[in-house]
């Protein structure tokens, strides 16, 4: 086929020979595509060659692309990186989509003398050890919880200081911890404990048990019969945690199983994670967008979403099906895990017996998804098909959105509108509208005036953020939010748009030109479908109110010292913890913190001296650390 336009073709003749990424986009520059090529000339062009036979998904893409630009790497393992940092990024609709693309939870031991073990959700460049991601959130909290009690992992935030904390923390005396904070082990101690628990972390539970079973042993000769109790105990715990898992091969395997079945323009690939010979858990992933194309593209477009946060994957990858290059995925694995990784398609033997157990699950996760797409829709077709009847709407409302406003006062109201589409949330119609405080107390139908005006204009507009006009418009409220909507509507040529307003108390739904409300029972799917609206509508508000009020009152008292800015802040509270330990503090011990000098540490010393010299019946509270609960 022809190339859409003469820019076009004149960057496809120039494309670099070398390994890269490249974007393909549409008119608008709206990146359509993100891909990655060992030789970004042949690659680009093969696209846009006469007579290439194309899926109906790169078809389509083929016929939309107005431009491109090219990004040079310096080898195959940099592309591959930036190929899923950049799918991330601009979420393109012609690439596959993981259907649930969350960060799932991690956990890792901070880059301390005496690390503690925290979940997180996201790898930084922490010189932290990180485990996971974790698809089961409930047993990764489980084994953090079984860790502790095995190796007595600090969980306190008193600063380590042992010269100011004579006195250890509570779990010290609940058995839970050796005391780090009062000095009561040493950091070599603690690193091998630590080590110990990345043993677990890494399912290496033979090693665990051979030590445990030593040290029962060893306990039982001294005639320590109370600790060997307990290590028997813990012994049968770690093997409580994995009486689940079933032998798979005879050999000790580390490998992830990755099966995939497809099904029209969706895909479920299923892992099965083997550790020790062992099956641990396993993990289902849809993608969709994958009109006919072949196993290999939901494979590779899922490894390169799901191992980008694994710090230590696995030996072994054995794949259902063979990807395009997978020399290139085995080398960025094994950069990840800092040793060799195999990536490779099992033919025969125990290992072909494994894949053939992770193919069927795969084709039976993807049936039971199918199955449950269909429900959900049916009852989603149903619920506005009886919302459209009772609300005598002039069609059936596909298009849904609700308006909510939530305050806490002092210049944090906000509004948001939230948006189902065939019944379900589209969260990436959702907005949210921050709200200028009235000179008077607030005003809850000027707040909503407010919103839904600013809503309106922008679809008058044209913005397309804000098209098309929905099908119903919903606001949280009685008669007068209600009334409010109409006035909005009616200034700004919208007298055509559906309004109904849900009054929380009885949800009841009041009507233009009624003056009795609506009233259905309690199950009908009309209103099971408002309320879900409304009540989501409800979550967003609270939960942008929340996030502003939060970034408005985290500010510290430190931020009112001469010659302390946010980095020094940042570097006293990682420290010490607190505004309380810093005042607790020597001046040398202050001064020594990373970026302070002795000058800002007698200042900061003389400030809060000064600061704490206040009635009991004044005292202010305690600062958190950055990043805690406030």
């Amino acid at each position: 086929m022809e190339s859409p336009c003469v820019s076009l073709d004149e960057t496809l003749a120039n494309l670099p020979v070398s390994p890269g990424c490249y974007l393909l986009r549409d008119a608008r520059g709206k990146v359509l595509y993100v891909g990655k090529a060992s030789n970004l000339r042949n690659r680009v062009r093969s696209y846009f060659q006469p007579g290439a036979v194309h899926s109906p998904r790169i078809a389509a893409l083929v016929e939309r692309v107005a431009d491109l630009n090219v990004i040079v790497c310096s080898s195959e393992v940099e592309a591959l990186i930036l190929e899923a940092t950049l799918i991330k990024r601009h979420r393109p609709r012609y690439n596959v989509r993981l259907r649930d693309d969350k960060r799932y939870p991690l956990l890792k031991f901070t880059n301390e003398p005496f690390p503690q073990l925290v979940e997180c959700r996201q790898r930084i460049n922490d010189g932290a050890q990180y485990f996971g991601p974790y698809t089961n959130s409930a047993a990764m909290r489980a084994l953090e919880r079984l860790i502790r009690r095995l190796y007595h992992i600090r969980r306190c935030t008193i600063p380590l200081n042992p010269s100011a904390n004579a006195r250890p923390c509570l779990d010290y005396h609940l058995g839970l911890c050796d005391g780090p904070c009062a000095g009561l082990i040493t950091p070599e101690e603690y690193a091998l404990k630590v080590e110990a628990a990345a043993r677990l972390l890494r399912g290496q539970t033979d090693d665990v048990l051979a030590q445990l079973d030593a040290d029962m042993a060893a306990a039982a000769a001294e005639l320590d019969f109370e600790r060997a109790a307990e290590l028997r105990d813990l012994a049968a715990d770690v093997r409580q945690a994995t009486i689940t898992q079933h032998v798979v091969t005879h050999r000790a395997d580390d490998a992830d199983v990755l099966a995939v079945a497809q099904h029209e323009d969706v895909a479920c690939v299923k892992v099965l994670f083997v550790r020790q010979g062992r099956v641990l858990g396993d993990h289902d992933a849809i993608l969709e967008g994958t009109l006919r194309d072949s196993a290999d593209v939901p494979l590779r477009a899922f490894i390169s979403a799901f191992y980008a946060d694994m710090d230590h994957p696995p030996r072994a990858l054995w794949l259902s099906n063979p990807i395009e290059d997978p020399a290139a995925v085995a080398r960025w694995l094994s950069q990840r895990a800092s040793h060799s990784v195999e990536v490779t398609v099992p033919e025969r033997g125990a290992r072909r017996a494994v894949m053939d157990l992770a193919r069927q699950n795969a084709e039976e996760a993807l049936r039971q998804w199918l199955a449950d797409r269909d429900q959900q829709r049916q009852r989603a077709e149903a619920a506005l098909a009886d919302l459209g009847d009772v609300l005598r709407l002039p069609r059936t409302p596909f298009r849904l959105e609700c308006f909510d406003i939530a305050t806490l006062g002092g210049g944090h109201s906000v509004g948001s509108m939230v948006v189902f589409v065939d019944g379900r949330a589209s969260k990436k119609d959702y907005r949210q509208f921050r709200i200028r405080e009235p000179a008077d107390a607030p005003n809850d139908y000027e707040m909503m005036r407010e919103v839904l005006t600013r809503r309106l204009t922008r679809a008058a507009e044209g913005d397309p953020r804000f098209l098309p006009l929905p099908d119903l418009l919903l606001v949280d409220g009685g008669k007068g939010q209600l009334g409010v909507a109409q006035a909005v509507a009616a200034e700004l040529g919208f007298q055509q748009v559906p309004l109904a307003a849900l009054a929380e108390r009885f949800e009841h739904i009041y009507l233009p030109g009624r003056s009795e409300p609506v009233v259905l029972a309690q199950r009908a799917p009309a209103l099971r479908l408002l309320r879900a609206l409304r009540d989501e509508a409800h979550r967003v508000a609270n939960t942008f109110t929340a996030r502003l009020h939060r970034a408005g009152t985290l500010r510290s008292v430190l931020d009112d010292i001469p010659g302390v800015g946010a980095r020094r802040r940042t570097a006293l509270l990682t420290h010490f913890r607190s505004t309380d330990a810093i005042a607790a503090a020597s001046v040398e011990d202050i001064a020594a913190v990373p970026g302070l000098n002795l000058p800002v540490a007698e200042t900061i010393k003389a400030y809060l001296a000064e600061r704490n010299k206040v009635p009991d019946w004044e005292t202010p509270l305690p600062e958190s650390t950055p990043g805690s609960q406030q």
